[in-house]
């Protein structure tokens, strides 16, 4: 049950800060280089742990370069 509404709570933080109301005034400015994009993918890495917990994979979609799709069991 805890787990859950950590989950839940990531998922909210996340999808918040992804919709950048402040656009990059109160958080790291995107403008610096490297730096400015961290936070962006902190934040996605949150949402995509997040929903992974509910059973939604969205690495289901990403492929590695040379390597095998994974097969789904039927």
């Amino acid at each position: 049950m805890k787990k859950r509404v950590v989950a839940i709570i990531g998922i909210i933080i996340s999808s918040i800060y992804l919709l950048n109301f402040t656009f990059g005034v109160v958080e790291l400015p995107d403008n610096l280089p490297i730096i400015g994009n961290i936070d962006e993918l902190a934040a996605s890495l949150l949402l995509i742990a997040s929903l992974k917990h509910f059973g939604i994979d969205l690495t289901d979609f990403l492929t590695i370069r040379g390597g095998k799709k994974k097969e789904v069991k039927k």
